[in-house]
């Protein structure tokens, strides 16, 4: 597995990687919620210009995807996913440790991620990589309830 830079070429794929990730999660979901969770290709080719997305290939296959956003001296993950058929084997840790360098190298203070509180493996991986809860917003997402996850950053100036 390689994890490099998305390109406008893999937003079908990243789009996929997204659906499938999240399909069997949707009855939790608002349908709304379930709408901004799962992106069209044109939504992802448009959140290239907004910040970094990442792709986690296993030969030429796109199988994880992160994407980050600057918000203040924060950078903010989102849409996080790792297909089905590669979950458990450290896909969503290495993403998760790519978007950290990249936050360290641009000097943000710490990383931030909405979850909802359904979504307990991720939840988990989070937690292990160092996230704590925090009551910042969102609460919710369309309806759907949310969990704020942070993490400060080493090297951080307080």
């Amino acid at each position: 597995m390689r994890i490099r830079r998305a390109k406008p070429e893999d937003a079908s794929s990243i789009a996929s990687v997204l659906y499938w990730s999240f399909a069997e999660y949707e009855a939790s979901y608002t349908p709304e919620a379930f709408r901004a969770t799962t992106l069209t290709p044109e939504e992802i080719r448009g959140r290239l210009s907004e910040g970094p997305t990442w792709v986690a290939l296993a030969e030429d296959t796109v199988i994880g995807t992160v994407s980050a956003l600057p918000r203040g001296e924060a950078l903010y993950l989102r849409s996080m996913a790792v297909a089905p058929t590669a979950r458990g084997k450290g896909v969503g840790r290495q993403l998760l440790e790519c978007a950290e360098e990249f936050a360290v190298q641009n000097q943000f203070k710490s990383l931030l991620l909405s979850t909802t509180p359904f979504l307990t493996r991720a939840i988990r991986l989070y937690e292990q990589c160092g996230f704590g809860r925090s009551d910042e917003g969102p609460d919710a997402l369309f309806g759907t309830p949310l969990l704020t996850l942070v993490k400060a950053l080493r090297g951080a100036i307080e």
